[in-house]
Formats: C-alpha cells, sequence, structure tokens
C-alpha cells in the first residue's frame, strides 16, 4: 500500500444528484481518486487497473464557498445568449485549501503488467519517465493538486479521516462512474473514521472488475 499527500487550493467534488446547486462532496470519491491516479501515470486507458483499492482522507477541515455565476442556456433561439431567458444563475460549491492523503493498493489488482501503485511511486520520484497531457488535477481540470508527496509506508503525518467502507456507514459514494448514462455507476457505503496509520486493506473501497472478470 502506498499513500501520497496532496494539497489541492480550490476543488469541487460533485454530488451525483446535484442540479441548480452544485454540492460538493466534503472530500474526493474513489472514483475521482482513481482517476487522478491514472492522470498522474498518464495512463488513458481507464480500464486497466480495476480491481485496485482507491480511498481518500482528510488531513484538515477545509471551508466550503458558494459562488453564483451566470450560467448561459440557449431557452430562445431568437434571443442573445447569456440575456433575458437564455441567462439563468448558477451556483457552485468549492472546498478551498483541501490537504488530503489518498491510498492506493494493488494487490487485488489483476496481473496486467506494472501495477498502478508502482507506477505511481515511479512518476513521483522520476516524473520525466511519464508522458500524459495537461496539468494534474483532482476531479474537474481546473482544480489543480498543488503539491504531492509520497508518505512512508502510508502513514499519514497527522490525524486523519479517511472514507473506508461499513455497511452502516451513512456515506455512500461512487467507486466507478458510468460517464454515459448512470446503469453502470458503483458505489460503496462508509463512513469517514479517524485514522494514524495505514488503514486495514479490506476497508479500502474497491475499483470494482469488469462484468465477467475476476
Amino acid at each position: 500500500m502506498i499513500a501520497l499527500e496532496l494539497s489541492v487550493p480550490v476543488a469541487c467534488w460533485r454530488k451525483g444528484r446535484a442540479r441548480e446547486l452544485v454540492e460538493t462532496e466534503v472530500l474526493p470519491p474513489p472514483a475521482t481518486c482513481y482517476g487522478a491516479l491514472l492522470s498522474l501515470v498518464g495512463e488513458q486507458d481507464r480500464e486497466r487497473h480495476r480491481g485496485c483499492r482507491v480511498t481518500a482522507g482528510l488531513l484538515n477541515a477545509p471551508v466550503i464557498s458558494t459562488v453564483l455565476r451566470t450560467f448561459w442556456r440557449s431557452k430562445n433561439l431568437k434571443v442573445a445568449k447569456g440575456n433575458d431567458e437564455n441567462a439563468a444563475p448558477d451556483q457552485q460549491q468549492l472546498v478551498i485549501d483541501a490537504r488530503l492523503v489518498v491510498w492506493c493498493d494493488s494487490r487485488e489488482e489483476p496481473d496486467s503488467g506494472e501495477s498502478l501503485e508502482d507506477r505511481v511511486v515511479r512518476a513521483i520520484r522520476e516524473p520525466g519517465s511519464v508522458t500524459r497531457a495537461g496539468a494534474w488535477s483532482l476531479g474537474e481540470s481546473t482544480h489543480l493538486i498543488n503539491d504531492a508527496r509520497l508518505l512512508p509506508e502510508g502513514r499519514p503525518p497527522a490525524g486523519c479521516r479517511a472514507f473506508l467502507t461499513a455497511s452502516t456507514g451513512a456515506l455512500t459514494l461512487p467507486v466507478w462512474v458510468d460517464h454515459v448514462g448512470t446503469r453502470g455507476t458503483r458505489y460503496e457505503v462508509g463512513r469517514l473514521e479517524e485514522v494514524l496509520a495505514a488503514p486495514e486493506l479490506q476497508r479500502l473501497p474497491r475499483i470494482p472488475l469488469a462484468e465477467g472478470a475476476g
């Protein structure tokens, strides 16, 4: 198991059913963390490392702000965009100055060559060995990661509230997102728990294998 300490100045980890008010989760879901790790190592095939376990934890209590913007839409084609009924208020919650730990364990990942865990370590230690496009973000492309470092033995630098699976948990987060519809989206139920060391492997949400695999 490895862990990365990250700082993200501004982010929104959108709740799946948020509409007029784009609400944010308190921390990035496993699916978001998995996507960020794939981006870090320059992997464009999101199927490549299914089966690994990924989760996030908060090292601080970031402030949540709400921004109000003008949303352009096409309600009346006779009216210029951004005017009259072609404009509407748009609100979005933003997480400000989040400090996070992201854990990754690849022991249950099917053998597909170099594991995601190993690739993350190499990307951090040898960034010149990775070919990737765009800046590194955690969620939306504008929500950039400011800095990152590996944590020895997966141990957080201080007390950390991690999302861990629990059958009676009150928090439900996606581990796999169906970007075309919603049918293929998968979730894990869990809760935020204080941890001082690397969490138990079986408590980390697993990125599901493709149907019929493993």
